[in-house]
């Protein structure tokens, strides 16, 4: 594969606030009712305003490894994927590969919605427990995959909360980049 094809030329990490990004999609790390809830998710309910709760409510939520698409409201992109992580066990349970989905069907979903661009939190690696070094190298995987599947997303941005994810992430794409 040539360099300028390569999906990981499509990858970028960055430390922030993805409420912010003002690109096409933005990713919601939700849980399976939809309905908002702490970290990353209650962040994005409160900054699209009660309208996207209201659509969420007529989803009638989303299970476990697969993705729901909305409006974003008053979030500064145009839509909202709402992917349902796996809650950790111990990496036995099917998680890596109900993560490594929820990765493959949100770029489905924003490929679907001519979005070109899409950023993605480190979903399942808060209250959900998923350790950040493995989820960083399933997430990062699956999503290279998947835009090597769907041309038309230009650039998938990790918005990452802090700087320990960040790097966690910084390493996992170095490793496997350099695989390909």
């Amino acid at each position: 594969m040539t360099e300028a094809a390569s999906p990981w030329n499509r990858i970028e990490l960055r430390c922030g606030d993805i409420t912010r990004f003002e690109g096409d999609a933005i990713v919601n790390a939700a849980n399976p009712t939809l309905l908002g809830g702490g970290g990353v998710d209650g962040a994005i309910h409160r900054a699209a305003g009660s309208r996207l709760l209201d659509e969420c409510r007529a989803l009638g939520g989303c299970p476990t490894g697969d993705a729901r698409i909305t409006a974003a409201y008053d979030l500064p992109c145009q839509h909202v994927i709402h992917s349902v992580g796996p809650v950790y066990r111990d990496g036995r349970h099917g998680e890596p590969l109900s993560l490594a989905s929820c990765h493959r069907r949100s770029i489905e979903l924003a490929a679907g919605a001519d979005a070109k661009t899409i950023a993605f939190p480190a979903i399942s690696c808060g209250v959900y427990g998923y350790p950040v070094a493995d989820a960083a190298r399933v997430a990062l995987a699956a999503t290279a995959e998947a835009l090597n599947r769907h041309p038309t997303i230009d650039m998938a941005t990790f918005c990452l909360f802090s700087r320990p994810i960040l790097d966690e992430f910084e390493r996992a794409w170095r490793f496997l980049a350099q695989g390909e």
